[in-house]
């Protein structure tokens, strides 16, 4: 992901979208598709799953522009709903397993079905933001000044924040 770039996100068709102009949000959308899908992607690890999970986040966000506040906070609004969409895509999956060998791989093989269940059960306690960064650096490759850029934070924050919900992890699962 050395690579990536993204978009800056343009208040003004933010505060456009916010007055109902849907031409505006369907602009802010294709601005930022690539990396909802993408961090869907990585989340659900399901195709099927991630388009579903950037679908419903489009909707509810589109109904729901109304409220944004602060146009520059856009993109880390988006992410939020789209980490809360995958959160329960993710979870109902795992609830709908019955055969071991459905489960998505895992980096680390030698690690039991069992604990990856309980690991991510860990892993859904972290704050929305924190699992979306978490998400964002493990899965998907990205850097913190790369995540800070499209969640709009400062890359101290980003790994400030991933330092924490790290060491929250290590200490719940000792």
């Amino acid at each position: 992901m050395e690579n990536a770039k993204y978009t800056p996100i343009d208040t003004e068709l933010v505060e456009r979208a916010i007055t109902g102009d849907i031409d505006a949000f369907a602009a802010l959308y294709e601005t930022i598709y690539k990396d909802m899908y993408r961090l869907a992607l990585y989340i659900t690890r399901d195709r099927q799953d991630a388009e579903d999970a950037v679908a419903e986040t489009v909707a509810d966000a589109y109904s729901s522009i109304g409220s944004l506040r602060q146009p520059e906070a856009f993109r880390g609004w988006i992410f939020r709903i789209l980490s809360i969409k995958c959160k329960r895509l993710f979870r109902e999956s795992f609830e709908n397993l019955t055969d071991p060998e459905e489960m998505p791989d895992i980096a680390d093989e030698s690690v039991s079905i069992a604990d990856s269940a309980g690991i991510r059960d860990l892993f859904f306690t972290l704050e929305d933001v924190d699992r979306t960064i978490l998400s964002m650096h493990i899965f998907g490759g990205y850097k913190s000044h790369e995540i800070a850029e499209c969640l709009e934070m400062s890359a101290a924050t980003v790994r400030s924040r991933q330092a924490r919900a790290l060491a929250k992890l290590r200490s719940m699962m000792a």
